[in-house]
């Protein structure tokens, strides 16, 4: 197994994409760490990787909080002795136009999105040894986008350039960072669009993909397997984008 006795964070790890990231990376012999904001739904994440047979615990996390991914990593540490992949997945998406964005709105986005990321990868170049790996999970909105959604695809794209300073800076250190590209992936916060709703954004049954097509990406980048890919950004839309 790939990840066997590694110790992996995966932030937003309470329901879809986060959720199946952190069943694959169980599955695989590593020791997770569930960040989820929402307390009951990492509880429920434990107690399903534990049924599952992996060694896994909990941890109520703001990511956009400095002080919780440093308290997130030192537990870590405390009860694993190491620290060997960062998965940020936590991630928020409101629906409005853009002159309807109040401050806190676009603020809101950007801390989770962005910041929570980028507190994330400071600890590991704090922190973890050579070897480390960070997948950060952007979006489609990064490249390609659509009305309504202007915080959220701009807090991606600026997630792309991230990764990519964080790759530069993480070479010297020997530590790889890569971004996942998802498309349309069968979970609430696609359910929840408007415009997916309305039928105005069309999407046909090979358009939408399952949170373990995603997690199985991860893996991949986080793995071994990857060793000489960083600074890469992997679309995992089943050829959405590729479309005329």
């Amino acid at each position: 197994m790939r990840f066997q006795d590694k110790v992996v964070i995966v932030t937003g790890a309470g329901s879809g994409i986060g959720l199946a990231t952190a069943l694959r990376f169980g599955a695989e012999g590593a020791r997770v760490v569930i960040a989820e904001f929402d307390e009951a739904k990492g509880k429920e994440a434990e107690a399903q990787l534990r049924s599952c047979g992996a060694d896994a615990i909990a941890l109520r996390c703001d990511v956009a909080s400095e002080t919780d991914a440093t308290r997130v990593v030192d537990a870590a540490f405390e009860h694993w002795g190491r620290l060997d992949v960062i998965v940020n997945n936590a991630g928020v998406m409101i629906f409005k136009p853009i002159e309807a964005h109040s401050e806190p709105d676009l603020l809101g986005v950007l801390r989770v999105d962005l910041l929570g990321a980028f507190w994330f990868i400071k600890q590991a170049f704090l922190r973890c040894p050579p070897g480390a790996s960070i997948v950060n999970v952007s979006s489609i909105h990064a490249v390609e986008t659509t009305p309504l959604v202007a915080a959220y695809a701009a807090a991606k794209a600026a997630l792309l350039s991230l990764t990519r300073s964080a790759a530069i800076e993480g070479r010297p250190k020997g530590i790889r960072v890569n971004a996942i590209l998802p498309g349309a992936i069968e979970t609430a916060m696609l359910r929840d669009n408007p415009g997916v709703k309305s039928g105005a954004e069309q999407l046909t049954a090979g358009d939408v993909g399952a949170p373990g097509d995603v997690a199985k990406a991860i893996a991949f980048l986080a793995s071994d397997d990857a060793a000489f890919v960083t600074g890469a950004e992997l679309r995992v839309d089943g050829g959405r984008l590729a479309k005329l």
